[in-house]
């Protein structure tokens, strides 16, 4: 399918050929008759895609520091490959879209195949032949609502949450600044509402739209006496600013024209330093509006279906999205005069030459276009052909193209002998495209299931959130595939006991976890130090892990299973693989999460089969400009500190040698040592025995902090 994309790093924006998506649970995969472009959003990404690297550190200085922060713990080299290949990653534009449910994911009662629906939200709704579109984010059309309208629908949609946070009455005065597409359509709607509405605007031609609308308004030359007219001197008990620009003029202005006590809401992107005089001699209430109403920015409504009691949150996002298309359908709420441009997808790119102002046409509503009638469903597609590696033994198809796969893991891979790429899926097709053709591989799809049953496949790597993780790797296994995991193996006993269980009956096939630490030049150095000790030893492992919100999907115990699920098995792993067997037993212990943590600041103690005792303090509550990962090692009469993987010192017999490098964590050597246990056969690179411990340790650790009791293994 032909798709829109924006590259942040090179500022060109380009029609791509991308697999079609496929519908996840709670997802409807839409055929697209038309979306609009709009005019704010779009033209900022645009505007700063198109900057030079310092015209971009100028503009987003908050990103700047956190890349100077990096480089202070890892290095110049590291973190400028993790900015670039961040910038790299394409960007899917578009949040506004109409058009024919074709296929429906499970969980979608309610809607049918070829049910016609407006669809909204950034990553979903955007500007190609197919969306995938979760079902809060779906909108039901009538008969007489065409699609061009519908497309309008999001923008509506912001117009009507920041009308409702205003609490306007019947019969009231209302005035709207702004009438670019979100003030047209706010002065409809609140028309449509009995309230006295007045329009202000800088451009004539905007003010002869609103006046064909049936509707009033005025120059801005005209808005600070006009006013006294319209109000019989009593200024406007509501003020909504539709206004884009950078200036104060739409706040001050507002803070002139409203009453004593009013309502002043702003929708749109403006100056917002505002005039203490006025707006506390006539003690304004201001609110600047969030996008499209509650549930806007929460997960769990937007992409998991979980909608709020209609008792309770009268009016959502997906409520307002509903209403807006009622307007449209009594005829209260016009779009079609709003559209000044129309572009067929194959030549979106020069919509954003319009509204970026590279070519000088007026314009309002832009709409892109896409093919009619029915068209073959291609979740597939092919790259020019490569040479292959005249030692190819694994054949790879990889599931997962996110920035973790495009950024750290396909680098790595690409410099082991011996690894053929062949295909890449991720669900929205999107990303598998992008590192299909940056990496090489022969194909990219949107469907796991091509890659796993694809003979030419014959060793999967599963990069996929973690909830899915169990279910492919046994999917991949019984292809009779070997696999190559991303941590966590699992992330509750139930999904770990069904890998277990397909392990006894796969004889032929390797299991590798990525536990890429152990694999790390620093640490290899490490184990044979304390292997050559032949003793227990007793390992502190600190995390300066960094803060994450509550609501991030790792923290999420059914999508990411927590940090300390999801993230701190490494570290767990990594002092299983210096005492060289998985723990017995685990204590811990959590700090308050006083609301704004979730159970990751958290110290673990581990004891192992030879008495050997391993520490992991695991912490989000420190400083991230602060190096993340330091191990000390205590072990017959020696002391090794490895610290971030970039020094190991070692003290013995009262003298101290250090190794220094940049830093290496492992993934290139874990690749390596992968590709010859499948090569040469035998045991695998880390035994089975230590995989499975380690996971079980994590819930284990778990169980423990919520009990306060220790829990044997």
């Amino acid at each position: 399918m032909k798709q829109l994309l924006q590259n942040i790093k090179t500022g060109k924006a380009s029609i791509e050929d991308v697999p079609m998506p496929t519908p996840r649970e709670g997802q409807a995969l839409v055929k697209v008759e038309a979306s609009l472009v709009s005019a704010g959003t779009e033209r900022m990404v645009v505007e700063f895609a198109e900057k030079s690297l310092v015209g971009k550190a100028r503009s987003r200085p908050d990103l700047v520091k956190q890349v100077l922060d990096k480089a202070k713990r890892e290095g110049l080299v590291n973190t400028m490959q993790a900015a670039f290949n961040r910038l790299d990653q394409p960007m899917a534009l578009g949040y506004s879209s109409a058009g024919t449910i074709v296929a429906l994911g499970k969980k979608m009662q309610g809607y049918k195949v070829g049910q016609r629906v407006a669809c909204a939200g950034g990553g979903f709704a955007v500007h190609a032949e197919y969306n995938v579109v979760p079902r809060n984010l779906l909108t039901p059309l009538p008969k007489n609502v065409d699609f061009e309208s519908a497309a309008f629908t999001t923008l509506g949609a912001i117009a009507m949450h920041g009308f409702r946070l205003a609490e306007p009455q019947l019969g009231e005065n209302v005035a709207v600044i702004g009438l670019g597409l979100v003030g047209l359509l706010m002065i409809q709607i609140a028309s449509a509402a009995g309230c006295n509405v007045l329009g202000i605007d800088l451009d004539p031609k905007r003010i002869d739209i609103a006046s064909s609308l049936g509707l009033e308004a005025v120059s801005r030359q005209r808005a600070e006496s006009t006013p006294q007219l319209f109000t019989a001197n009593r200024g406007f008990d509501v003020v909504l600013i539709c206004a884009d620009t950078p200036s104060n003029d739409p706040v001050e202005l507002a803070g002139v024209i409203a009453r004593d006590k009013a309502r002043v809401v702003a929708t749109g992107a403006v100056g917002l330093t505002l005039p203490r005089k006025i707006y506390y001699e006539k003690e304004l209430s201001f609110i600047n509006s969030r996008s499209y109403g509650p549930g806007r920015y929460d997960s769990n409504y937007e992409e998991n279906g979980q909608d709020y009691p209609l008792g309770y949150v009268r009016w959502t996002e997906g409520r307002n999205f509903q209403a807006v298309v009622d307007l449209m359908e009594s005829g209260k709420l016009i779009a079609k005069p709003l559209v000044t441009h129309r572009f067929p997808i194959e030549k979106a790119t020069q919509a954003y030459e319009v509204i970026t102002g590279k070519k000088k046409e007026l314009f309002l509503g832009v709409v892109l276009t896409y093919p009619q009638g029915k068209k073959k469903e291609e979740r597939r597609v092919a790259f020019p052909p490569i040479v292959n590696r005249k030692s190819s033994i694994v054949n790879l198809g990889v599931l997962g193209a996110g920035l973790f796969a495009n950024s750290v893991l396909l680098p790595a891979i690409k410099k082991v002998d011996g690894v053929q790429l062949v295909g890449i899926a991720s669900a929205g097709g999107l990303h598998a495209q992008h590192a299909g053709k940056k990496f090489g591989f022969k194909y990219a799809t949107s469907n796991e299931d091509e890659i796993i049953n694809d003979p030419n496949v014959n060793t999967v790597a599963v990069l996929t959130r973690h909830d899915s993780h169990a279910e492919l790797v046994v999917k991949a296994l019984k292809a009779g595939k070997h696999v190559f995991v991303e941590k966590p193996l699992a992330i509750n006993s139930d999904q770990l006991s069904v890998i277990s269980k397909q392990l006894k009956k796969t004889d032929n096939c390797l299991l590798m976890t990525g536990f890429n630490r152990r694999f790390a030049p620093l640490a290899q150095n490490l184990k044979s130090l304390v292997s050559n000790l032949q003793s227990p030893l007793h390992a502190h492992y600190r995390i300066n892990a960094g803060y994450l919100p509550p609501t991030h999907w790792t923290q999420d115990p059914n999508i990411g299973g927590g940090r300390i699920i999801g993230e701190a098995c490494h570290f767990i792993d990594f002092i299983t693989f210096l005492v060289g067997a998985a723990p017995v037993s685990v204590t811990a212990h959590v700090l308050p999460d006083g609301g704004k943590y979730r159970e990751d600041n958290v110290s673990m103690t581990f004891t192992f089969p030879d008495g050997s005792i391993g520490v992991v303090d695991y912490l989000a509550n420190g400083d991230k400009s602060f190096p993340k990962e330091r191990v000390e090692i205590f072990c017959g009469g020696m002391v090794a500190v490895l610290d971030d993987f970039v020094s190991l010192q070692v003290t013995k017999d009262g003298k101290m040698k250090e190794e220094r490098g940049a830093q290496d964590k492992g993934w290139v050597n874990e690749w390596k040592a992968f590709v010859k246990s499948i090569r040469e056969g035998g045991e695998p690179p880390i035994p089975y025995e230590q995989l499975i411990g380690v996971t079980k340790s994590t819930f284990a650790a778990v169980e423990s902090l919520r009990t306060m009791q220790i829990i044997k293994l």
